[in-house]
């Protein structure tokens, strides 16, 4: 069936990328419409990433990409088809993803499409608390992060309401996670993952997200609301028990991936100031069930202020990281009771894998204090007539003391080729997420893309 897939690819592109190089007019048909036209491009890349501790080769894997377009005066159709064939993290495989692929009606004022689409929202780079409508592949190892990026089946309108103001709404019927890969980290030999928990398929979990974006000569900003499972999710306990195979009956958990519904109220906004653009955005998110539920986290508040500026030729990014908890309650370690007393040592060691497991949700969505702070710093540099790029981005946690450096470089060899190669080191104390996810994410990469 791929094989049947891609040849019809492959002949579609012969038959409408040979009438014109980068984008065909389609003759005038019934609609006499003359604008109506059909793009067509993509690319073909071989990336190599390795040399982390626990993978020589983490992620190797050859791509072709090919992306679809269609204009008319109405009418909108996009797509974008990846074959992927490699390593990932020691297994094999042959895949075919359809990234995006949806149809719409465009107009002036009024805009309505429906199918697999990307939608980022806020305005700053990297950390964005109001980004809820699209889940990533955090284990998609490029030298490009927006390569993780992956689309969600959605209706999606857009009203301009004048010149600079618009107005979007968004419906997801059915909820996509983020991928974790938790089954990578080493969390010890008692601990295992399975399958992840999904929510019902019902009307009353489907997402629903609104803007409203205003666009001013001195200033963009919007506000925005969102009501829908979180990608960004948790775990949860499946089951605990007692292995009485082994020399001595050890504990068996069973892990699986689980995500909780919130509200988030947002807003973002971007100003210039001479050289220099200073962004913002923040998102409240509203929870419920933390008491209950260990992969449910409490109401925050998380914050982005950034300020970017070129400084001689090297543009600057730093962003200013935060969350507050208002009703942060600490978690206490559990206290033996009897050690002689088989049941109260059985009682002991499930109420420790519950506090431990909840501390590591706690980690995960930044909550392990009231107040988390984070800072990160992004430095851009063209060289020999803007053929070569070299880039450095770092992250340090102030509050859990993690941090990030990923240095690349890229060469663009010529119109349509580009060499790619850098790194991507994560680090922190013991058991914290970094700890656990530097020692399968971290490496080098090399990449050759070729596009058309």
């Amino acid at each position: 069936m791929k094989k049947l897939v891609l040849t019809i690819a492959l002949l579609s592109s012969v038959i409408l990328y040979g009438q014109e190089s980068d984008s065909t007019q389609i003759p005038s048909g019934t609609d006499g419409d003359e604008n109506r036209k059909v793009e067509l491009s993509g690319y073909v890349r071989g990336s190599f990433q390795g040399f982390s501790k626990k993978y020589d080769f983490s992620n190797i894997f050859a791509q072709f990409a090919l992306k679809g377009k269609y204009a008319g005066k109405h009418t909108l159709l996009n797509a974008e088809v990846w074959f992927l064939g490699g390593q990932h993290f020691g297994e094999y495989y042959n895949q075919m993803h359809i990234i995006e692929a949806y149809a719409g009606y465009v107009s002036d004022k009024f805009d309505f499409l429906a199918g697999n689409q990307i939608v980022k929202w806020g305005r700053t780079d990297g950390f964005s608390p109001t980004d809820n409508i699209c889940p990533r592949d955090y284990f998609f190892l490029t030298s490009d992060t927006d390569d993780q990026l992956r689309s969600n089946f959605m209706a999606r309108a857009k009203w301009r309401i004048s010149p600079s103001v618009d107005f979007e709404f968004i419906a997801i019927p059915f909820y996509k996670p983020s991928s974790y890969r938790f089954n990578l980290f080493d969390m010890g030999e008692y601990a295992s993952f399975g399958e992840e928990t999904l929510p019902e398929r019902k009307f009353s979990n489907a997402t629903l997200a609104g803007k409203i974006n205003f666009e001013l000569p001195g200033a963009g900003f919007s506000l925005s609301y969102f009501r829908g499972f979180d990608p960004y999710h948790g775990f949860d306990i499946k089951s605990i028990g007692l292995n009485m195979n082994s020399p001595e009956p050890a504990p068996e958990i069973l892990y699986t991936s689980s995500s909780y519904m919130k509200q988030t109220i947002g807003a973002d906004v971007a100003i210039p100031a001479g050289s220099w653009i200073f962004r913002a955005e923040a998102g409240y998110n509203i929870t419920k069930g933390e008491e209950v539920f260990i992969y449910t986290p409490a109401s925050s508040l998380s914050w982005v202020v950034a300020a970017e500026k070129d400084f001689g030729g090297y543009l600057t990014i730093f962003q200013y990281i935060g969350k507050f908890t208002p009703d942060f309650r600490e978690i206490h370690e559990p206290v033996m009771g009897n050690p002689s007393d088989p049941t109260q040592m059985l009682i002991y060691m499930q109420d420790m894998v519950w506090y431990q497991s909840r501390l590591f949700n706690r980690r995960i969505f930044n909550q392990q204090k009231r107040v988390n702070h984070a800072f990160s710093l992004t430095a851009r540099k063209t060289f020999a007539y803007e053929t070569i790029t070299a880039e450095l981005t770092g992250y340090y946690n102030l509050t859990s003391r993690e941090y990030l450096i990923r240095p690349k470089l890229s060469w663009k060899a010529s119109d349509n080729l580009t060499l790619s190669a850098g790194g991507h080191y994560m680090a922190g104390p013991k058991e914290s997420i970094f700890d656990y996810s530097g020692p399968v994410m971290n490496g080098i990469f090399l990449e050759l893309k070729a596009s058309f």
